[in-house]
């Protein structure tokens, strides 16, 4: 595959986190323009990754070449079509994220899309992509194909197109490395930044154990049927921070270290109903969870994908409705994979399922905001968060896990002519209908209705106008039950009745404000400081108190019987008294599952 296209990438100063990079168009335009995409795929917002650049200049061969910038992130060389045109720039890197890159002493990653020019008029042509050592002991990992490279990693890769080319990140630097086989390909993982405690062992075997289950539902035992011939997993471990983003063959992926599998607490592979087996601690779960996601994407998003999104436009939002499919059903399915994979059993499955009921219950957005505008209005409105979020939209990502819920349970209730119907056929019958013969992967929500429509012989528009295009509630507590779950109605934590969302040092920082709440009613604003109460009037009761608040569950400690409180705030320094209506507990509920039936439970969670 000859490439018109080539990109050195290199280390142009570490300490100064920058990478120095070479574009060398063998065949350019006239006045050929050049660009840097403005957002990354799977990651809803506008980045302006050109805010990085440093000093783009020009040279066909011996001649310096004008560079003009035209927009935010588009230049125009001065330059003739009869030679290659060579651009010199140096791009910042020092957004330790999934999305952007990064560069130090110690590790270097990066996106295609923050280092990478696209060439107008080529991308369509076979791209380049050289990558120099920036220190001795340093490897490489990345989904890309390697044309000429050393034992590390380091050389020359090749892909078909742009679009490739952007989506196969690469990692840099002394990582742990280690290998498994699922389907019949391998599968690479790599960590950044772990400690001696780290028991690679353990992930390899968890993260096979994900991948096998994750082939299995969509192809069976199909062996080689997966549309990836190679995976990499890429994970960084850092202090703080959680996150992924998925890729045609490969993941980007941050964790907590304390997350990790410890070789102190590892014990032998068992399945998760044994009773000897060793429970997963909350980090490391939702770290599998992580993984599960990701790599459910690889099919749904990554091939099976939105209709709009047939060709990206980089230097714009591409906006679609189907994000509560996309991401939503995904997170139905990536801890549904750990239950399957037998990594968790049916209790800690329903615990990570009331997890996302509650998320949904809590938040007032979802009474005004449909899960499909919550899709469209990600750019600006999920991705976007601010203080007044949760009064303005639901998320995708929740919202869409309870319709799959839904959707999937009610399939298996019904059925058609005694034969079980769940969500997972819906699944496979998209894939098999927009993924293979003459179809390109695309897919709208009339393909949805019309593969429900044929593997039940009725229509599904009803409930996904209600559930998708509505702010109705959902269906849940009388699906659930009708599966064996029974729901207990728990008086709800006192943030949750006051309808604040909070931050507690040494005072109580006021985050954000539900709407229709208390705490709104009472006057309550975002960036507020509750300092203490008051109980009963100074001059009207003998009772009077006052006390300092160091959290937020002082007030419960403090107010006592008492119903009425005087809330002292501090606001722009200045301090307020508002008059506080304290929420009886019986009037606001969180909700609690748990197994009424384990065999109906089973035949749901393990078909």
């Amino acid at each position: 595959m000859t490439a018109l296209i080539h990109y050195r990438i290199e280390a142009a100063d570490l300490h100064a986190h920058l990478y120095g990079v070479t574009l060398t168009v063998a065949q350019p335009a006239a006045q050929q323009r050049v660009s840097l995409p403005v957002w990354i795929a799977g990651s809803y917002m506008v980045r302006e990754f050109s805010k990085q650049i440093v000093g783009i200049t020009a040279r066909q061969g011996t001649r310096a070449v004008a560079v003009q910038q035209l927009d935010k992130c588009t230049w125009e060389l001065d330059c003739q079509a009869d030679s290659p045109v060579t651009l010199h720039y140096q791009v910042h890197a020092h957004d330790d994220s999934v999305r952007t890159a990064w560069l130090d002493a110690q590790r270097g990653f990066f996106n295609g899309t923050s280092l990478c020019l696209q060439v107008a008029g080529q991308m369509a042509q076979p791209h380049q992509l050289e990558l120099v050592a920036p220190q001795p002991r340093w490897q490489v990992a990345t989904g890309l194909t390697p044309l000429k490279i050393d034992r590390q990693g380091f050389g020359t890769y090749i892909a078909a197109d742009y679009d490739e080319l952007v989506d196969c990140p690469v990692e840099m630097g002394t990582f742990w490395s280690g290998t498994f086989n699922a389907g019949g390909i391998e599968h690479r993982f790599i960590v950044a930044g772990a400690t001696p405690a780290f028991d690679g062992e353990r992930l390899l075997r968890d993260t096979q154990r994900i991948c096998e289950k994750a082939i299995a539902f969509w192809h069976g035992k199909k062996r080689g049927k997966t549309p990836h011939k190679n995976y990499v997993f890429m994970l960084n471990a850092v202090a703080d921070g959680y996150g992924g983003l998925e890729h045609r063959n490969s993941t980007a992926l941050i964790c907590q270290r304390a997350d990790l599998p410890r070789l102190d607490e590892t014990q032998p592979a068992q399945s998760a109903s044994s009773k000897s087996s060793a429970p997963l601690s909350e980090g490391y779960t939702t770290l599998l969870g992580l993984i599960s996601h990701e790599y459910f994407h690889t099919w749904n998003v990554k091939r099976l994908r939105p209709f709009e999104f047939a060709q990206y436009d980089y230097s714009r939002e591409n906006t679609t409705e189907l994000l509560w499919f996309f991401e939503g059903f995904t997170s139905y399915y990536d801890d549904l994979l750990l239950r399957r994979a037998d990594l968790i059993d049916d209790a800690a499955y329903l615990r990570l399922l009331n997890k996302t009921v509650n998320q949904v219950l809590q938040t007032p957005g979802r009474k005004v905001h449909t899960v499909a505008q919550s899709s469209f209005e990600a750019w600006t409105k999920y991705y976007r968060n601010d203080a007044n979020t949760p009064n303005l939209t639901v998320s995708y990502y929740t919202k869409g896990a309870l319709v799959a819920l839904c959707l999937d349970l009610t399939l298996r209730q019904h059925g058609v002519k005694n034969h079980s119907v769940s969500l997972d056929d819906v699944m496979r019958a998209l894939w098999q209908r927009c993924c293979t013969g003459k179809r390109t992967g695309t897919m709208q929500e009339a393909d949805v209705l019309a593969v429900l429509q044929d593997l039940t012989g009725r229509s599904w528009a009803p409930e996904l106008k209600a559930w998708v295009h509505g702010t109705r509630e959902l269906p849940l507590e009388k699906l659930l039950t009708a599966h064996g779950v029974t729901i207990h109605h728990d008086p709800a934590p006192l943030a949750q009745r006051l309808g604040l969302r909070v931050s507690e040092d040494h005072s109580v920082q006021i985050k954000q404000v539900l709407a229709e709440s208390a705490a709104q009613r009472a006057g309550f604003a975002p960036g507020d400081e509750w300092l203490g109460l008051e109980v009963g009037s100074p001059t009207k009761s003998a009772t009077h108190s006052a006390w300092r608040l160091k959290k937020l569950d002082d007030v419960l400690l403090y107010a006592g019987r008492a119903s009425q409180l005087t809330a002292l705030v501090s606001r722009d320094r200045q301090l307020l008294r508002l008059p506080l209506s304290l929420p009886k507990a019986k009037d606001h509920a969180a909700w609690r599952l748990a197994i009424q039936d384990s065999h109906k439970v089973a035949v749901w969670l393990v078909p």
